[in-house]
């Protein structure tokens, strides 16, 4: 008998915002907005041949992200990530992923395995190469955009989401191409957590991915730059989740 054939289905259709917000998060990804710089609602709509109100609901959109400000003044500018902002994005991170593991090793399938598999392959053929810092980061959030969705627990990827723009930009402020790092933390890191999920041992797999986020952050505040916001901040003040991994 011969199958049907699957039902037609139409691509989601997407609004003229998302396609802003689009553009506008990966102008900033890309550093063509500086931390602080400010965006003028008047001269985006111009560049982007759109009216303002895409450009003031995008707005909305990427600050929910952490990725820009309004200021008192009615002034919106891209946001400059405090150490302070490092600190609690981390430690949100850490209760997130520590989560997301424990589904994963129930509920992963064979091709989430496979396209974590691949997404590594990928990084290491690409540091074969050379790669810039922005592929570098984009494999490394895809992993654990990959760990999230085996997770299979729509709040969890939903806060994640929520969290995984400023992440980015975290992890462009390391030196990813730096060889060491590179091995040691992001590769090493992935195929640990890898082994655990497909041994289905929740357990190791807790504390792969507390080891793994414990080296980044790690390594990131290290090389983070001070600026006046964070006198406040680090020194003295508990790290909360990620103390606990120490």
């Amino acid at each position: 008998m011969a199958s049907q054939p699957p039902a037609l289905t139409l691509p989601p259709k997407r609004t003229l915002t998302e396609d802003v917000v689009d553009q506008l998060r990966d102008a900033i990804f890309r550093g063509h907005f500086a931390p602080g710089q400010r965006l003028s609602e008047e001269q985006l709509a111009r560049t982007l041949g759109v009216s303002r109100g895409p450009i003031r609901e995008a707005f909305v959109r990427l600050e929910r992200e952490g990725l820009v400000s309004s200021q008192a003044n009615r002034r919106t500018v891209v946001a400059r990530l405090s150490r302070r902002d490092l600190e609690e994005v981390y430690t949100i991170r850490v209760a997130l992923e520590r989560l997301a593991v424990q589904y994963a090793v129930h509920y992963a399938q064979s091709e989430d395995f496979a396209a974590m598999e691949a997404n590594t392959r990928a990084l290491e053929d690409a540091a074969a190469r050379g790669m810039t810092e922005q592929e570098a980061a984009a494999l490394d959030i895809g992993f654990h955009d990959l760990l999230y969705r085996a997770a299979r627990h729509a709040h969890v990827l939903d806060a994640w989401l929520n969290i995984r723009s400023q992440v980015y930009v975290f992890m462009l402020s390391r030196n990813l191409a730096n060889p060491d790092f590179r091995e040691r933390v992001i590769v090493r890191g992935h195929n640990d957590i890898m082994d655990a999920l497909t041994k289905r041992d929740e357990k190791r797999a807790v504390k792969a991915i507390e080891g793994h986020l414990r080296s980044a952050y790690s390594y990131i505040l290290e090389n983070y730059p001070e600026t006046d916001e964070t006198a406040e901040s680090l020194p003295g003040r508990p790290l909360g989740g990620l103390a606990a991994l120490e």
